[in-house]
């Protein structure tokens, strides 16, 4: 069930393919195999209206939230960070060295006694059970 969430400011998409983004984080995440394929779900918002720093227009940055079922061990989570936040950072890599750019990541876990959960997607992923 991980959300990775991606916010980030609007002046953004002129420097990054972020659909391109949402692709390398869920094949980052699944290489992981910490994080199951039909679970997760990769979103990007974009926020049109933001001051970063000292208020220059051309400063960006790019947030990654992921929330997570509880129940994995905290090596596996550090283990699952690293190597996302890696993708991200080489995937990104341009921008850094080109402009004024933040990039941070975030994971947590969510409580799976107040988080219910219904999907058939498993059901239409080839094999109906990654």
């Amino acid at each position: 069930m991980p959300h990775i969430q991606i916010d980030y400011s609007a002046n953004l998409e002129s420097r990054l393919d972020v659909a391109g983004l949402c692709r390398v984080l869920r094949d980052a995440a699944v290489a992981t195999g910490v994080l199951p394929l039909a679970g997760i779900r990769v979103r990007a918002l974009r926020a049109d209206h933001v001051v970063i720093a000292d208020g220059h227009p051309d400063h960006a940055y790019l947030d990654i939230s992921i929330r997570l079922r509880g129940g994995r061990s905290a090596e596996a989570k550090v283990q699952a960070t690293e190597a996302i936040f890696a993708a991200a950072e080489a995937y990104c890599a341009g921008v850094m060295a080109t402009s004024s750019f933040m990039l941070s990541m975030e994971m947590r876990d969510i409580d799976p006694a107040l988080s219910p959960k219904a999907s058939s997607i498993r059901n239409y992923l080839p094999g109906g059970t990654e």
